[in-house]
């Protein structure tokens, strides 16, 4: 499973980063529910002040246990949503990504996290390598994930890569390599092995704008009794005009 990738060493050097992200990305979101998907054993959600904070997954430790497609949550009723690797470790990522998007609220924000394809890390992925974590999901790129995050009307708002050091599974050697972090950040910043975004809902307000049926009845009214008036008036004078020279005959 991916939550035992990440107690490795290996795994470490990347929640390490990816969890000074989502630190970063929640600490400064409010409301009154949030909810992380998927990964129960490790706590996202640690740096959000929101009341109301629980964790749904098919996995054991799970505050409720659900399908991530198949939400037991209201519509338009959750502040904010993580989602932890959990699109490119299913065969369900849109259903999932329409099912964020439903129970959020209009401006209400979601964090995702994926493995970068354009990277060292994703090289292993395409040169076949799927075996093992984190190789064996089906990796995302960013201009794809931005694809389907503006299909849904979501507005990205924030984001970064991170892990720039090759995917070694030593510490030691990955510590040497940490260099890299601030040469990848500079020269190649889109090269990442990880990346962390964040993006908020967008609602396209509509006013629904009714015809003026009392005010055209009034109009009607009010009008009525004024033609009646000039007509019963034209009226009169022709019959005055008509019957006067027959009255003086």
């Amino acid at each position: 499973m991916l939550a035992q990738w990440f107690e490795s060493e290996q795994g470490k050097y990347v929640l390490d980063w990816e969890l000074a992200q989502f630190d970063n990305a929640v600490d400064d979101v409010f409301g009154y529910h949030a909810l992380q998907i998927g990964l129960p054993e490790i706590d996202f959600l640690r740096e959000n002040r929101i009341p109301h904070k629980n964790v749904i997954s098919l996995d054991q430790g799970s505050a409720v246990r659900a399908r991530p497609w198949e939400l037991p949550i209201a519509t338009n009723s959750v502040d904010l949503v993580l989602l932890p690797h959990v699109l490119e470790f299913s065969n369900n990522a849109h259903r999932i990504l329409r099912e964020a998007e439903r129970v959020l609220m209009p401006d209400g924000s979601i964090v995702i996290s994926g493995f970068n394809p354009l990277s060292l890390w994703g090289a292993k992925h395409a040169l076949g390598m799927r075996g093992d974590y984190p190789w064996r999901g089906k990796m995302i790129g960013l201009l794809r994930l931005r694809d389907w995050l503006t299909l849904l009307s979501f507005e990205q708002n924030g984001g970064r890569f991170g892990c720039y050091a090759p995917p070694f599974k030593s510490a030691k050697w990955l510590e040497r390599w940490k260099f890299m972090e601030k040469a990848g950040e500079r020269w190649w910043p889109i090269a990442g092995g990880a990346y962390v975004v964040r993006a908020i809902k967008r609602t396209v307000g509509m006013r629904l704008v009714m015809p003026s049926w009392r005010e055209r009845r009034t109009s009607a009214k009010a009008l009525a009794p004024v033609a009646q008036r000039g007509n019963a008036a034209n009226r009169g004078g022709i019959a005055a005009r008509t019957t006067g020279p027959h009255l003086e005959r």
